[in-house]
């Protein structure tokens, strides 16, 4: 049991890693080089973590019976007066972090399919799926600061400027409240797409 929680914490790190670096590729491709300057396009979690998203709070969750172990690691910078279209591109670095982690998931259901399973390692591989799965799901909840409120304020009309200001004050409080109510709501959506990416 030790050594599974063990193993999923250190999935969780190379998932929200490999999620924010993607960040930064993306802000890259569109031509702002701030996290490369910055030294953030490396899978070097040492790089990334967050001392209460990478570490405080996945304890804390870990404690708690029956708890989601989640967690984030420190966000890619980017400049966004270096991108064409701000809100555009901004919603696009956004997506590239969830997209990461549905190819993660892809990648390891596509082994899980040829593997068969993999017998008795068929638990770790599909925590994997798992944990990526919920990171994107999550990741795209559109509340500040997660990556679907970027995407959010790119889609909505002029005149949502105070429903946006609110989001943006508030949201962190928000976010708060979901994770420690257990984040139910997010596992129908998980086990579904679970079973679609492997086939059950």
């Amino acid at each position: 049991m030790e050594f599974f929680f063990v193993f999923q914490l250190l999935v969780l790190l190379f998932s929200v890693v490999v999620h924010e670096v993607s960040h930064g590729l993306m802000a890259l491709e569109l031509g702002d080089h701030t996290a490369r300057l910055a030294g953030r396009l490396t899978l070097n979690p040492l790089k990334h973590i967050d001392p209460i998203g990478s570490v405080a709070l996945p304890l804390l969750l870990s404690l708690i019976p029956g708890g989601v172990v989640f967690g984030w690691a420190k966000p890619v910078p980017y400049n966004p007066y270096n991108l064409k279209d701000p809100k555009k591109g901004g919603a696009l670095i956004a997506l590239a972090g969830p997209a990461a982690n549905v190819v993660l998931a892809l990648v390891f259901a596509l082994a899980y399919r040829a593997g068969g399973g993999f017998g008795a390692v068929e638990p770790l591989i599909a925590s994997v799926i798992i944990i990526n799965i919920a990171l994107a799901i999550f990741n795209l909840i559109p509340i500040p600061p997660l990556d679907g409120s970027k995407i959010l304020f790119w889609l909505l009309p002029r005149g949502t400027e105070a429903a946006q200001a609110f989001l943006e004050r508030y949201g962190f409080i928000i976010l708060l409240v979901l994770i420690f109510s257990g984040l139910n709501f997010l596992f129908p959506a998980v086990e579904f797409l679970f079973r679609l990416f492997v086939g059950v």
